[in-house]
């Protein structure tokens, strides 16, 4: 990902355009047709320590990913609240705001109602503002001040810090065979993995101002560079000796001096960033000054991908990836290994597929061809196809997905229940011996370590309380983490059970008011004084959770009819919230303890919930959930629990 400061000539508004974009096929033929035929080289070399490699032990994760909440487009920060009128008819004009928020840039002015905020796809979204609407489909009104032709939903095109990977989450198991994906989570995480292979030499270069290589601490608005680690690794996977020469800054001449030095000594040379419409987009640029014929295809009609560059310099292959890792990983397997195998006279990968039926509506972009990945489990009549949900800037969306399925570029949506046809991304698939779809909780890895480590394959798919439910009903799951509270009765969890189902106690977790400490608006107050305080407060920003999440029922009844700004920024996950507080684009919301303690916050107790588990009765006397079941109740699992801050039930 790669957005460098504007040149002072330039105007902000002015936008690259894409070449003309080309189908999968048109652009792969010509592709290949600059390329071949030619010889393919006979030399040979091992691949790197770590790729083929088992893990010795767990790996923890040390930070969220992302760490900031980020934009997934190039254009406005915005409040959804000021865009509800918006329309084509009758566009809403805000007030640009003085500062651009490009990659690497931390932002210093919030966005107040009727401004809007200048921000680069990967961007930290500046505090006040809930969504981010596309360059495209805004108008500039003078110098500083914009026209938006569209409505904006609350965390559009917003990826929530820890919304990939969560602070203390379970990456890897020990005995893991270590791959591309598997390096990817890694790097995503600061982790350093470095993967040699060699047949045709190919350069990796990854670019932009806000990259830091895996090992090296993060500052603020800063990531980690999980592509040039992931892309080596899936060079080396597939016939290539990978080369990473490093992430080069937004600079022109050093970049092209990369770039050139790079196509000297190697075969083939991948980028990944500086492909899309941002003005601070350069490598797309610079293939031009490199050789002939130069782009052969920019642009690909796919979801994700469509930013691929492909280019043909003096004979030898460039190619520019998308710069968010499931984009750049996608279209790297789908359109690159096919040229790399048969540079290095392998013979053309073949991919297995399996028929299954997925569980929810999957909406879609008219116009391209989407691949989706999808995480596969045993179902009451077949396999049961779940989406990641996580974005083209998750590494987990690719990393723990089984495959992909494909949607039609003519249409908008795959309607739930539909039989779909999954491109394995391994020769077998091995559907997981326990499968546990709901709500998610630190807590869940210190009780399945163990059946891990015995061999049992345990997949946990986090869609909230009522998503879970609703799965555990349909026969999809063996057990469906919830944490409802009725307040009918008073209780929890029970009142939510339907036929079939039956309640597992599970842990007590408490649920708190979080702030920075030494706000003093907070001091001294209980949890419903602290909302009351909060609420009288225009200036106080909260952070609110996700509809279908327990965390949010228990946030509704606190605020009533109240809807205070922040109300409509909807995380996923209590660690998001907690970035949010810490890194002052809120100053409150409701967390568990835990997370709340480890994000150094400061917590008032307000209830201690209780998560529990819907056990689907059909499905009690499988090994694997009398193997949960044990697991849950032994002593092992009690001391872990109140070690990191929980109540065993």
């Amino acid at each position: 990902m790669t957005n460098a400061p504007l040149p002072k000539d330039r105007d902000p508004m002015d936008q690259d355009q894409f070449l003309t974009i080309l189908s999968r096929e048109d652009a792969l033929a010509r592709f290949e047709a600059a390329l071949f035929p030619r010889p393919v080289p006979g030399e040979r070399r091992k691949l790197a320590d770590a790729l083929g490699g088992t893990l010795a032990q767990d790996i923890v994760a040390p930070i969220d990913v992302p760490p900031f909440d980020r934009s997934n487009v190039d254009g406005f920060a915005v409040r959804s609240a000021d865009l509800v009128s918006a329309g084509e008819a009758r566009p809403v004009r805000v007030k640009l705001n003085e500062e651009v928020i490009a990659c690497g840039t931390a932002p210093t002015r919030p966005v107040l109602s009727g401004t809007a905020t200048s921000i680069a796809t990967g961007g930290p979204l500046p505090r006040g503002a809930d969504a981010v609407v596309m360059v495209e489909h805004t108008q500039p009104v003078g110098a500083r001040a914009i026209e938006i032709r569209r409505a904006a939903s609350p965390g559009q095109f917003v990826s929530y810090a820890g919304s990939d990977i969560a602070r203390g989450e379970a990456l890897l198991r020990s005995g893991t065979v270590i791959g591309s994906r598997e390096i990817g989570m890694c790097a995503a995480c600061g982790i350093a993995e470095v993967v040699v292979a060699r047949r045709p030499r190919v350069a990796v270069i990854s670019t932009g101002d806000e990259l830091v290589q895996p090992g090296r601490p993060l500052a603020p608005a800063e990531i980690y560079d999980t592509n040039g680690a992931i892309v080596a690794a899936a060079v080396n996977e597939n016939g290539g000796e990978a080369n990473f020469l490093g992430a080069v800054a937004d600079d022109e001449q050093k970049l092209e001096a990369a770039m050139r030095n790079a196509l000297e000594t190697c075969d083939m040379l991948v980028l990944s960033g500086g492909t899309s419409k941002g003005a601070g987009d350069l490598s797309h640029r610079i293939i031009a000054r490199l050789g002939k014929p130069g782009i052969v295809a920019h642009g690909v009609a796919l979801k994700p991908g469509k930013p691929l560059c492909l280019a043909v310099c003096d004979g030898k292959p460039v190619v520019i990836l998308p710069g968010f890792p499931t984009s750049a990983m996608f279209t790297f397997h789908d359109m690159i290994v096919p040229v790399l195998r048969r540079m290095a006279g392998l013979p053309p990968r073949s991919d297995a597929k399996v028929m299954a039926k997925v569980p929810v509506r999957i909406g879609s972009e008219l116009g391209r061809t989407e691949f989706v990945m999808v995480s596969l489990v045993d179902g009451t009549d077949g396999l049961i196809a779940y989406p990641s949900g996580k974005g083209s800037g998750a590494i987990t969306s690719f990393a723990q997905a089984d495959g992909f399925l494909k949607i039609d570029a003519l249409a908008d949506q795959m309607p739930a229940g539909t039989e779909a046809e999954v491109t394995l991304f391994t020769p077998h698939v091995r559907v997981p011996d326990l499968v546990i779809v709901g709500s998610h909780c630190t807590g869940l890895d210190l009780v399945t370590a163990g059946l891990a480590h015995a061999g049992i394959m345990v997949r946990s798919i986090a869609v909230g309380s009522l998503g879970g439910l609703a799965a555990a009903k349909r026969g999809e799951c063996d057990f469906a983490p919830i944490h409802l509270f009725d307040e009918r009765t008073g209780t929890y969890n029970v009142p939510f059970l339907g036929e079939g189902l039956e309640l597992v106690p599970g842990w007590r977790r408490m649920q708190g008011i979080v702030f920075r400490r030494g706000d003093a608006r907070f001091a001294g107050l209980d949890a419903q004084g602290a909302v009351r305080a909060a609420l009288a407060d225009p200036s106080c920003i909260m952070v609110n959770r996700n509809q279908g999440a327990g965390t949010r029922i228990l946030i509704d009844r606190l605020v009533s009819e109240a809807r205070p700004d922040g109300y409509w920024n909807q995380p996923k996950s209590h660690n998001a919230v907690a970035a949010a507080i810490a890194q002052h684009r809120a100053d409150w919301g409701m967390t568990i303890a835990p997370v709340a303690h480890e994000a150094g916050l400061g917590f008032i107790p307000l209830a201690e919930e209780h998560y529990d588990f819907a056990l689907v009765t059909a499905r009690k006397n499988r090994p694997a959930v009398q193997a949960f079941l044990r697991a849950l109740a032994s002593e092992e699992s009690r001391t872990a629990l109140e070690r990191a801050g929980f109540r065993k039930a």
